[in-house]
C-alpha cells in the first residue's frame, strides 16, 4: 500500500500520549494526531452540568466536540473512513477525490482530512444550511455540490452521490453507510464517554443520550451497554421531523440530526427509546446559555460568570442533546447517583447566522420572554414524546424503515438481514486491531 500523509490507528485516537504531541498549526498534517477526546492534560474533554440548570438530581456529562480539529468529532469519522479506504487500496494517493456527502460538520471534516493528505474534496450538502458551514469547507479548499431543501433533505444528498460513482477516481467517504463511521465511535467516543463518567456518581453510566444524524455517535451506546447492560440508549429527534418516533417527516431547525430515514449504520437493536426534541427549543436554548448567560445566572440565583464553562461549546445539536439528556433522566427518575452521557458535537462558531435570524423570526426577545423561555425549553418536556422502542414490534418497525431506504440504493435484503443480529456489529468492531496492525505496517514504508 501506498499511503499520503501517516495518521493514527483508533488505538492512538483513544490514547494520543501513545504519540509525540501533535502541532499548533491546524493544517500541518502532525494535527491527524489531534483527532481525539482528550485534552492537552490527557483527560477527556467534558462538563457536567449544574443541577441548577438541569432541574434533575441526575450527572448531566457532555464530552464536547469543539476542540477536535476542524471544529468537531465528526472529523474523526472522516478521516477513519479516509485511513480504511486507504489500506483497503480503494483510496489512491494522486488519483482519488473525496466525495462527501453531509449536513455540515462531517464534510468540514472531508474537506479538513483531505487538505491535510492531500487529496481534492467535494462535499454535498443541502442549500438552506448555516453559512458558516459553508465557509469553513472552502475555507479548508473543499468544492461545495448543493442540492436543494434543508437538514431533513438528505435524501436528496445521497441520491446525489450515485452520479459521482459513476467515476471510478471517487471515493464516496459515505458516513450514513459505511463502518468506520460505526468504529469509530463505538471505540473512540465510547471509552471515552466511560472514562468521563467514571469520575462522577455511582462511576457507571445510567444513559446515553445522542441524536442521530448518521447515527455514528449512537453507537458509542454499544460500547457502553457491552459495560453496563442496563443503560438506556436514547436516539433524539426533532419533533418536526419524527422519523424514527411514528414514521414522520417534515422540516426543522437542528442542523446535523433528522434526516428521514434510519440510517444504515444505526444499530437499532441497542436503542431503547426516542424522544421528540422541538427544534426552537434548541435554538433559543442556545440563545439563552451563549449570549444571554447573564440573564440565566439571575434566575438561577447565581453570580455572574457562574455559567461560563458552558461558553462557546455547545452548539445547536449539543442543546438537543442536552434537553433530551434532563428529559430521559426525569422519565426515568434517574438519582444524584446516575451518570446520563450526552454528546456536544461542535461549538458556536458554526451558528452566528442562525441565532442572527432567531430573533428575525420570532420577534423582540426581551428578558420577560426570554424566561418564559427558559422554564419551557430546560424544566418542559411530555412524557409522551418519549417512546419505548424496546418492543419487538419496535425493532421490526425501525429495520423495516431501514430496508425501505437502502434497498433503493443497492443494499441486499441478506446483508440488510444479517444487521438485525448484534454479532453482525461486534465482528464489525472486532476488525479494529487487525485494521490498526496494518496502518501500522503501512506506516514503515
Amino acid at each position: 500500500m501506498t499511503t499520503t500523509v501517516p495518521g493514527p490507528t483508533y488505538h492512538e485516537m483513544l490514547h494520543p500520549e501513545l504519540r509525540p504531541p501533535a502541532g499548533s498549526d491546524e493544517l500541518d498534517p502532525i494535527n491527524l494526531f489531534n483527532i481525539t477526546w482528550r485534552g492537552p492534560d490527557n483527560r477527556v474533554r467534558h462538563i457536567v452540568l449544574p443541577r441548577e440548570l438541569t432541574g434533575v438530581e441526575a450527572n448531566i456529562v457532555v464530552l464536547t466536540g469543539r476542540d477536535f480539529p476542524s471544529g468537531s468529532h465528526k472529523v474523526g469519522p472522516a478521516y477513519a473512513t479516509l485511513m480504511e479506504g486507504e489500506l483497503a487500496g480503494e483510496i489512491q494517493p494522486g488519483e482519488s477525490t473525496m466525495i462527501g456527502p453531509s449536513t455540515g460538520n462531517f464534510g468540514i471534516g472531508v474537506a479538513y482530512i483531505s487538505r491535510l493528505k492531500g487529496y481534492p474534496a467535494i462535499v454535498i450538502m443541502p442549500e438552506q444550511m448555516s453559512e458558516e458551514r459553508y465557509q469553513r469547507i472552502r475555507q479548508y479548499g473543499g468544492q461545495l455540490d448543493l442540492t436543494p431543501g434543508s437538514e431533513s433533505d438528505v435524501i436528496l444528498v445521497l441520491e446525489r452521490t450515485q452520479h459521482y460513482k459513476k467515476d471510478p477516481r471517487n471515493k464516496i467517504l459515505a458516513q450514513f453507510e459505511l463502518l468506520p463511521n460505526y468504529r469509530f465511535h463505538r471505540y473512540v467516543t465510547g471509552r471515552s464517554a466511560l472514562e468521563a463518567a467514571a469520575q462522577y456518581g455511582n462511576g457507571e453510566v445510567a444513559a446515553f443520550v445522542s441524536a442521530p444524524g448518521s447515527a455514528g455517535t449512537l453507537a458509542a451506546g454499544d460500547e457502553i451497554k457491552a459495560r453496563y447492560p442496563e443503560c438506556a440508549i436514547c436516539a433524539l429527534e426533532p419533533e418536526e421531523c419524527s422519523t424514527l418516533y411514528n414514521n414522520g417527516r417534515g422540516t426543522h431547525r437542528i442542523e446535523g440530526i433528522g434526516d428521514k430515514m434510519v440510517t444504515l449504520i444505526h444499530n437499532v437493536l441497542t436503542t431503547d427509546y426516542v424522544a421528540l426534541i422541538h427544534d426552537d427549543d434548541c435554538v433559543m436554548g442556545l440563545e439563552l446559555l451563549e449570549r444571554r448567560r447573564s440573564l440565566v445566572e439571575r434566575m438561577l440565583g447565581r453570580p455572574r460568570g457562574y455559567l461560563d464553562s458552558l461558553g462557546g461549546v455547545l452548539g445547536i445539536s449539543g442543546i438537543c442533546n442536552i434537553l433530551g439528556a434532563i428529559r430521559l433522566a426525569r422519565y426515568l427518575g434517574l438519582g444524584p447517583e446516575d451518570n446520563v452521557v450526552t454528546i456536544a458535537t461542535d461549538g458556536m462558531d458554526r451558528y452566528p447566522s442562525v441565532l442572527a435570524n432567531l430573533e428575525k423570526r420570532r420577534g423582540p426577545l426581551d428578558d420577560a420572554r426570554l424566561s418564559a423561555s427558559f422554564e419551557e425549553i430546560f424544566r418542559g418536556g411530555d412524557a409522551r414524546e418519549i417512546l419505548d422502542v424496546r418492543p419487538a414490534e419496535q425493532k421490526e418497525r425501525l429495520f423495516g424503515y431501514k430496508e425501505q431506504v437502502w434497498s433503493a440504493f443497492g443494499y441486499t435484503h441478506s446483508y440488510l438481514e444479517s444487521m438485525k443480529s448484534q454479532s453482525f456489529w461486534d465482528g464489525e468492531f472486532d476488525k479494529i486491531p487487525a485494521i490498526d496492525q496494518s496502518l501500522l505496517e503501512a506506516r514503515k514504508f
